[in-house]
């Protein structure tokens, strides 16, 4: 076993050497809020997937790190496919996204073929070639007020195609039976015996938590959507509704205030590959580098560019 001096040590090594290879060949590196501390405070950028996607288009640097999981880093190259992209950990992907297949999804259109598949950006290159339009869950809501249809096929995350039907009330949502597995975890019996033993934090929650969850939420949003409102609030307790990589930027922006959490299994593991280690090796070796075919770029870029023009 490591001494924690060591550990300590060790770990202030594999950051220096992080900044000695990014400036040797001007790499942007980004990261995604749920992503370790160490990894989001050594990133130039954080956020969540739509911020993401936005910075890495305006990017002047041509080699982009992504520290995340596999359909961001293709949702990267496809925006820019100029540029190479890397996903430190090979293996990062995401169980949601693997809840929609092409096959499936060609069934559901010809189910309702006068429908417009709006496609949550946490799914496979693939399946966004498939569809008319992406969403993030900051701008869910608004990509689907911006349609003509009046029926959409929402996939492939349940809880959020829910919390968006109940704010566009003129369309008939079609769900799709998929969702975050780190996100269903967390159930209103332990919010409410959080809230219990801290009654005057505020709740707030993800829209892929379950919709019994959602509606003992203060506020409800994206982990960009999150940050901005404890930022704002005069409220100093918050409970936390999402995966625990929040808490990072959180506690940092706002030392003045308390973040408690409902449950001790609001971990994404796939998030947490990614560690200093893996990131040396990313930017000494050039890997693993993100590719998707050209016919299928060219589709999904459409859908994820309409994204980025909804506000």
């Amino acid at each position: 076993m490591h001494k924690p001096e060591f550990d300590i040590k060790y770990k202030e090594h594999l950051k220096r050497k992080i900044l000695d290879l990014k400036k040797k060949n001007n790499v942007l590196i980004v990261a995604h809020n749920y992503q370790r501390d160490e990894i989001q405070e050594i990133s130039d950028i954080t956020g969540d997937s739509y911020a993401l996607a936005c910075k890495v288009k305006e990017a002047s640097q041509k080699i982009i790190v992504f520290c995340g999981v596999k359909f961001m880093a293709e949702s990267a190259y496809m925006l820019s496919p100029d540029k190479t992209i890397l996903l430190p950990v090979e293996e990062a992907g995401c169980p949601l996204a693997d809840m929609v297949t092409v096959e499936k999804l060609r069934e559901k259109k010809r189910e309702y073929p006068s429908a417009a598949v709006v496609c949550y950006v946490n799914s496979t290159a693939h399946v966004k070639a498939e569809s008319d339009i992406c969403c993030t869950s900051s701008n869910a809501i608004n990509v689907v007020k911006s349609l003509k249809q009046k029926q959409i096929i929402f996939v492939p995350d349940k809880n959020l195609g829910r919390y968006v039907s109940e704010h566009v009330r003129d369309k008939e949502i079609i769900l799709w039976d998929g969702y975050c597995t780190v996100h269903m975890r967390l159930t209103a019996d332990e919010v409410l015996k959080t809230k219990k033993l801290h009654p005057d934090a505020e709740f707030i929650a993800h829209p892929e938590c379950r919709e019994e969850v959602i509606a003992l939420a203060d506020y409800v949003g994206s982990t960009a959507g999150m940050i901005k409102y404890v930022k704002n609030s005069e409220s100093k307790e918050f409970i936390i509704g999402t995966e625990l990589g929040i808490i990072y930027k959180l506690q940092r922006d706002n030392p003045g205030k308390n973040f408690y959490v409902p449950t001790e299994q609001f971990i994404c593991a796939n998030m947490k590959l990614t560690t200093l280690g893996w990131l040396v090796r990313s930017l000494e070796k050039k890997v693993y580098k993100i590719e998707v075919p050209n016919d299928v770029t060219e589709k999904a870029r459409k859908a994820l560019e309409k994204m980025l023009a909804v506000s």
